[in-house]
């Protein structure tokens, strides 16, 4: 479910430095005028091959324009933020605070959501199992009961935002968040990491749903990517490994039997 997803035996790391989200892709940072911009990312899968539960239509929208205008808006504000520092100029570099916070997030947010979707015939909307499988199980009774529960925090958001499965990297517990505008779940705590993340925007939807969001949320699941469904033998510790903008961090999962102990209690 989230940006790239495999099961290893290896401990927590975390991989500094910037780096392509994934081989081939050109979603990549770069580094220019001492500051690091962002670049469109490609898609795995071609516009219209989430058809029907996403037309062709909105998913070339949302990518070619709105998921541009947030890089190009963000590498602008990073600019204007280079010669306002250079200036010393503090009203300006407070100014622009909010647009790299709406343009940055959503940039980040985006750039989550596509790698969360997969077309039907490679994958798309099969459900998780082995130690994803019984996380979800354990903290939300049912793959159902999760799906009910994000669709409905996600029709109850109020104007624009995102709807999130987060692992809390802590307790490692999964828990459902929802973020306003292009807020990134990190504004709802620095240990949540995002597993799976669905744009509630309108611009996400209206051109097939029109205001019928509750519609929208029912028929992605059926191309949502559930990546972490690989299998882990029982009992062996497992982690989650998330390659995301920031680079390639990886977290420990609960073993199937702590997830079994962990029913009991």
């Amino acid at each position: 479910m989230a940006l790239r997803t495999l099961f290893s035996k290896k401990a927590f790391t975390t991989a500094s430095g910037f780096r392509p989200i994934a081989a081939g892709d050109r979603c990549f940072l770069r580094q220019a005028r001492g500051l690091t911009v962002a670049a469109l990312p490609d898609l795995a899968y071609d516009y219209g091959a989430l058809e029907p539960a996403i037309s062709g239509e909105i998913m070339r929208l949302h990518h070619q324009k709105h998921h541009q205008a947030y890089v190009t808006n963000y590498n602008n504000a990073l600019e204007q933020l280079e010669t306002a520092v250079a200036k010393g100029d503090a009203s300006a570099v407070v100014r622009l605070q909010s647009a790299i916070k709406f343009n940055g997030g959503g940039h980040i947010n985006h750039s989550i959501f596509w790698k969360n979707l997969k077309p039907v015939n490679e994958g798309g909307g099969e459900p998780p199992h082995s130690t994803l499988g019984w996380a979800i199980d354990t903290d939300f009774c049912s793959l159902e009961a999760l799906v009910q529960k994000m669709n409905a925090e996600g029709a109850a958001l109020q104007g624009s935002g995102w709807v999130w499965l987060a692992l809390d990297k802590g307790s490692k517990k999964l828990s459902v968040e929802t973020t306003s505008n292009q807020d990134p779940l990190v504004t709802k705590g620095a240990n949540l990491v995002p597993l799976l993340g669905i744009d509630v925007w309108e611009h996400a939807y209206y051109l097939q749903y029109k205001n019928v969001r509750p519609d929208y949320l029912k028929n992605i699941w059926k191309v949502v990517l559930h990546a972490a469904s690989l299998s882990v033998p029982t009992g062996e510790e497992s982690t989650i490994r998330i390659v995301s903008l920031q680079g390639t961090e990886t977290f420990l999962l609960p073993t199937c039997n702590e997830l079994k102990n962990r029913q009991s209690l």
